[in-house]
C-alpha cells in the first residue's frame, strides 16, 4: 500500500511559478511510476505529466509542454512538478498518482494508476 500526499499549491499571479511536491510513504517509491493530473471545476480530470521510476521517461500534456517540468528524488520518495509561466487556465486541483511498475515506463491515463493523493489547489489569478 502506498500513501501519497501533495503539497505546494496556492495562489499565484499569471506568469508566476509554483513547485508542487508529492511525498510517498508505505512502500519504496523508486519502484513506482508517478504522474500529475488536474481537475478544474466542472471539468474532467486530465493528465498533466508522468515520470518513470528512474526519471528517464517524462511525457507531458501539450498544454503544459515547455512550461511544466516533472522530476523525482527517489532518495526522498518525492516527485515534483515545477510549474512556470502559469496561466489562469492552469487553475485546478492538482493530484499526484502512483503505480507500482518494474519497467522504465510512464503512464498518461488516470485508470492506469493505483494510488492517488487528496489533491492540492492551484489558483492563478491577478
Amino acid at each position: 500500500q502506498v500513501t501519497v500526499v501533495e503539497s505546494g499549491g496556492g495562489l499565484v499571479q499569471p506568469g508566476g511559478s509554483l513547485r508542487l511536491s508529492c511525498a510517498a510513504s508505505g512502500r519504496i517509491l523508486s519502484t513506482y511510476a508517478a504522474g500529475w493530473f488536474r481537475q478544474a471545476p466542472g471539468k474532467e480530470r486530465e493528465f498533466v505529466a508522468g515520470i518513470s521510476w528512474d526519471g528517464g521517461v517524462t511525457p507531458y500534456a501539450d498544454y503544459v509542454e515547455g512550461r511544466f517540468t516533472i522530476s523525482r528524488d527517489n532518495a526522498k520518495n518525492t516527485v515534483y512538478l515545477q510549474m512556470n509561466s502559469l496561466k489562469p487556465e492552469d487553475t485546478a486541483v492538482y493530484y499526484c498518482a502512483a503505480k507500482r511498475i518494474y519497467g522504465v515506463v510512464a503512464f498518461t491515463t488516470a485508470k492506469q494508476y493505483d494510488y492517488w493523493g487528496q489533491g492540492t489547489q492551484v489558483t492563478v489569478s491577478s
